[in-house]
């Protein structure tokens, strides 16, 4: 499959799993007092601060697709200092700010699907970031996935 074809396969799966998380209705599978939703909330907005964030970052880099532009450069500052994919981070906190107060547990097996399939789209983007870019491999190796861990030393 060429690489813009999967590219924008990856954005359609993608799409279909946040729209269905969306569209479950909430349920009673566990308790969402206040405290929950609050939770919820707090890293729905987080999420949507973080990928701004990232985004911006990016700069003329960015692209709707996994696959890398050729007018762009490997960006390591900013929030990609600290995880690899923040705007994958940011999209995964809002899937857990749905699933948190949902009170599903439909939602939260379409919240699990959801992180398994980010967590390939970013393998699958990372080969291509390897083979644009020689040091990819290198900061790759030092900086996470999606969480940042101020404990590991770099």
């Amino acid at each position: 499959m060429n690489k813009n074809l999967a590219g924008w396969a990856f954005v359609a799966a993608q799409a279909v799993l946040i729209i269905a998380l969306v569209l479950v209705p909430s349920r009673d599978d566990w308790a969402t007092p206040g405290w929950v939703n609050a939770v919820g909330s707090i890293f729905f907005f987080a999420g949507f601060v973080i990928m701004a964030i990232a985004a911006l970052r990016l700069g003329t880099a960015l692209t709707p697709t996994p696959v890398p532009t050729k007018r762009g450069k490997l960006t390591t500052a900013g929030l990609y200092k600290y995880v690899r994919h923040p705007i994958y981070t940011g999209v995964l906190a809002i899937v857990v700010g749905l699933v948190i107060p949902s009170g599903s547990l439909i939602s939260l097996a379409i919240g699990v699907v959801t992180f398994l399939f980010f967590d390939r789209k970013a393998r699958w983007e990372e080969a291509r970031l390897a083979e644009r870019y020689s040091e990819y491999a290198s900061y790759a190796s030092v900086t996470p996935r999606f969480v940042p861990q101020p404990w590991r030393t770099s």
